[in-house]
């Protein structure tokens, strides 16, 4: 960027940064806590980069924060590795942790939507912060059974116990969006019409379980 004149620089980031908050829902200044998941750790580091770079070198940046993403062309998460299940084997359902815990998710074109509209608000601050999601969050049992519903299916659900999918999961995920929200931008679909909007786009596009 310095070599090449480029001034501005738009990464993707997430909301695991904050761990396990204890503010919840969690602004964009919220304290970072130390580390558990390699995941929010390397986005630290890159945010920590950019940050310096853009006060060393005089860039604009832009760091979004994103919850889980949902939408057309999605090939991992959790929708696709349950769907996959439930085409190998209809009749039961494994499922990380005990399924109590707690995630927002954003449809792709808002997430998309969302950045583009910041883009337009020309900001003269060198480091620009903004949490992406919705104002609302859902268990994992609801999503299960939002995607059991819609594949008109009755699996036997086992849970691998505990309230963490894997180490380093945060059992609790829910963003504070006031400050984009304060912009005027406000996401189109809800986590439940994000959630039917993926499967749907996954059952029509069955190749791409081919392809892992």
């Amino acid at each position: 960027m310095k070599e090449r004149g480029i001034k501005k620089i738009i990464f993707s980031s997430t909301g695991s940064v904050y761990g396990e908050s204890n503010k919840i829902p969690t602004p964009e200044n919220d304290e970072f806590p130390i580390q558990t998941s390699l995941y929010g750790a390397s986005k630290v580091a890159c945010e920590a980069l950019i940050q310096a770079y853009s006060e060393g070198y005089g860039f604009e940046s832009y760091i979004f924060r994103f919850v889980s993403i949902l939408g057309e062309r999605y090939t991992h998460g959790h929708i696709f590795d349950f769907y996959k299940q439930l085409i190998e084997h209809p009749d039961y359902l494994n499922v990380l942790g005990d399924g109590t815990q707690r995630k927002s998710y954003l449809y792709v074109q808002d997430c998309v939507d969302a950045m583009l509209h910041v883009l337009t608000l020309n900001s003269e601050n060198k480091v620009n912060i903004y949490n992406l999601g919705t104002n609302e969050y859902v268990q994992v049992n609801d999503s299960v059974r939002c995607i059991v519903e819609h594949l008109t299916l009755k699996p036997e659900i086992r849970y691998s116990g505990g309230n963490k999918g894997w180490i380093g999961d945060n059992p609790f995920i829910f963003l504070d969006t006031t400050k984009i929200r304060n912009t005027g931008w406000n996401p189109k679909l809800t986590i439940k019409q994000g959630i039917i909007s993926t499967l749907s786009w996954l059952q029509k596009n069955q190749w791409v379980y081919e392809s892992k």
